[in-house]
């Protein structure tokens, strides 16, 4: 959607308190994640490091780092309603939802000015009187966010000073993204206090919160409303669980928000959203949320149909970086992707590409996620020109100017067999808003070979061979 640069009204007024306690404040403050402006991170000979995405919970927050607005996507909304019979409503604009001002100055505060693809479906759901239940299914910068933080605020009664929407998030860092939200939108509802149910913020025994929307992740929350009493959830209205595909990979999360769920009231609206939906995340969301509305964005079709694929024979590594030498010798790239098998090869790659005078940045093992936010932010703005990788990490990452995508070694999964849905994420990265890309295959082995041959099949799109030493047959390639 696109963003309002409208002015929100000049009265001024406090905006929506965040209890913490004290002590642990300062202790907080040193975990809580960067915002959307990051440190540049040391650079060393225009190589940047920063950490790979090695589970889910950290590529949804890397992906919620690195969105600076929302996708605008063209992707069709499928909804499955409870009652077939029930009329289904949409809206076009956010007055529509007759939402309160201060609510709808939060809004239009945070830059919108009109609702995305799936807020205009699942908000009057959200809305609506009596409250109705919600499974979603959408990525990373769709607005559900947005969406579920708005319905929290609009079924809250302010005048009510105990807890009465529950929010759980996979972790700690996710539980504090949303709560960013929860500010940002409240910021001119000041009646509406929030309170961070996570690890380290300790509350003395025998507490009543006084605060109305309570956000956490599931061992504290559950903690919280059963053992140490701190909420009621008998006087929960709504309960909202987020990244539920998160939730279930995370050991104990399952049964914990399955036990909070069975303590809240029956009229509690329940509203679970997650990006994917394989059978074990529809298992767990049916456990959760009892007669829903269904809404699904259908996910962009990744087509290798703008990608002309090519392949080169190489012996070894060196040589495989002497082909790539000659590829950049003979055609101007904007900007390119390379894939490596091992943070090793990675490392060395860089380094290589370094010394020849490239702009790179590297993603490797160690860093924190803000850190990879901050390398990704820099090859976005061109500020590196070369990204190494050895995941499938970027698929959160949409730049306009990749041109190439280079497979150093081409994808396998554990056992060794080509990795096809892990090819088709890697060069898909090229041949994205409408222009034709290229992708360019490294080999150095018969069983490579035998990999590449498979891939072919499976994609039933055939894959050049190329001469890197002939600059002509380059040249060729690139027009």
């Amino acid at each position: 959607p696109r963003r309002s640069s409208r002015k929100s009204g000049r009265r001024r007024t406090r905006p929506l308190s965040v209890t913490c306690p004290a002590r642990n404040l300062s202790s907080l403050r040193q975990r809580v994640p960067a915002g959307p402006r990051f440190q540049r991170t040391g650079t060393v000979s225009h190589v940047a490091i920063v950490g790979i995405l090695d589970d889910r919970a950290a590529q949804s927050l890397l992906n919620k780092l690195i969105r600076s607005n929302l996708v605008n996507t063209t992707n069709q909304v499928e909804v499955l309603q409870r009652d077939p019979n029930s009329p289904l409503y949409s809206v076009r604009s956010f007055e529509e939802l007759r939402l309160k001002p201060q609510l709808l100055q939060g809004v239009y505060a945070m830059g919108f000015n009109r609702p995305s693809k799936i807020q205009e479906t699942a908000l009057p759901m959200m809305l609506a009187e009596p409250p109705q239940n919600l499974i979603a299914q959408s990525q990373s910068g769709t607005g559900k966010t947005a969406a579920f933080v708005l319905a929290m605020l609009s079924h809250v009664d302010p005048a009510n000073r105990w807890p009465q929407c529950l929010c759980v998030s996979p972790t700690y860092e996710l539980a504090l993204q949303t709560g960013k939200v929860i500010e940002q939108m409240g910021k001119f509802y000041p009646e509406v206090k929030l309170m961070y149910a996570i690890r380290g913020n300790k509350l003395d025994r025998g507490v009543k919160l006084q605060e109305q929307i309570v956000i956490g992740t599931p061992g504290t929350v559950l903690d919280w409303c059963s053992k140490l009493r701190f909420i009621d959830p008998k006087k929960i209205k709504v309960f909202v669980l987020d990244e539920a595909d998160v939730m279930i990979a995370t050991q104990g999360h399952q049964d914990q928000s399955i036990r909070i769920q069975r303590m809240l009231p029956k009229n509690c609206q329940m509203l679970l959203f997650s990006a994917t939906f394989e059978e074990s995340v529809w298992n767990f969301a049916k456990r959760i949320v009892p007669e829903p509305n269904i809404i699904k964005l259908k996910r962009e079709e990744e087509t290798l149909d703008t990608i002309k694929q090519y392949y080169v024979n190489c012996n070894c590594k060196e040589e495989k970086f002497q082909a790539l030498c000659n590829i950049y010798g003979a055609i101007t790239i904007a900007q390119a992707m390379i894939f490596c098998h091992t943070r090793k090869t990675a490392g060395w790659l860089a380094a290589e590409l370094s010394r020849e005078g490239h702009q790179v940045a590297l993603l490797s093992g160690e860093m924190m996620v803000e850190q990879r936010a901050a390398v990704i932010e820099r090859f976005r703005d061109g500020k590196e020109k070369v990204l190494v990788t050895t995941n499938v990490c970027a698929r959160g990452i949409d730049v306009e100017q990749v041109s190439v995508v280079i497979n150093f070694d081409l994808p396998v999964d554990k056992d060794g067999n080509p990795d096809n849905e892990t090819y088709l994420h890697r060069i898909g990265r090229t041949g994205r808003f409408g222009k034709r890309g290229l992708a360019i295959n490294m080999v150095d082995s018969k069983a490579s070979m035998n990999i590449l041959n498979r891939i072919q099949e499976h994609f039933n799109k055939k894959i050049e061979k190329l001469d890197t030493d002939d600059l002509d047959e380059i040249e060729k390639i690139a027009n």
